[in-house]
């Protein structure tokens, strides 16, 4: 006889609301941090991570650092672990940043390491500087809505980007974004459905 069974409760089969992100090297190796899993994020994958990270390993240590359109974080993170002087943390969305707070707080990042803004990137970019502020800067936005180039031209015009400064650039792979005229291309891969690109101001 068949044994009856109850039918399956879809809400039990409910994903996590939270995933994770995992440093791949330096001081944090292997540690693994906690993620919301809210619309339009999407952390950068470990071998993107791992080949952006070897491009930038002359540059990172010491560095002063932007993660704009954090999210997960996976970039900053990635960057304090390997010994950046300090990143500066951008997330609009107030859960998001809520979480990118308390990894913080379990990392024993203090504010001379890290800070998080709970803003939109690119009102925090349209304020002027008297003196550039960033040697590194990571452009990862949500795709399809051209915020790398809005957040680009804003780097170059209001005086954020030290000399010779390295901006990590991620979009949509059909997408070849417009850049400053004064960036210069230094490398540049596709995996997937993404395309990643290295330049230097």
């Amino acid at each position: 006889m068949k044994k009856h069974t109850k039918p399956r409760n879809p809400t039990a089969q409910k994903a996590n609301p939270k995933g994770e992100v995992r440093i791949i090297a330096g001081r944090w190796r292997g540690r693994k941090l906690p993620v919301l899993n809210a619309p339009g994020l999407r952390p950068t994958g470990d071998r993107i991570k791992e080949t952006l990270f070897n491009w930038l390993m002359p540059y990172i240590a010491d560095a002063d650092c932007l993660d704009g359109f954090a999210g997960s974080g996976s970039l900053g993170f990635e960057a304090l672990s390997r010994h950046a002087k300090s990143v500066t943390f951008l997330e609009l969305d107030k859960a998001v940043a809520s979480q990118l707070s308390k990894n913080l707080q379990m990392l024993n990042c203090d504010k001379t390491q890290a800070v998080m803004f709970n803003q939109s990137s690119l009102e925090f970019l349209k304020r002027p500087q008297n003196r550039p502020h960033f040697d590194v800067v990571f452009l990862d936005p949500p795709f399809h809505f051209g915020l790398a180039e809005q957040a680009a031209q804003l780097l170059t015009e209001n005086n954020w980007l030290r000399p010779n400064a390295l901006i990590y650039v991620e979009t949509e792979r059909e997408k070849q974004p417009k850049v400053p005229e004064n960036w210069v291309l230094l490398k540049e891969k596709t995996s997937g459905q993404v395309s990643y690109r290295l330049y230097q101001a």
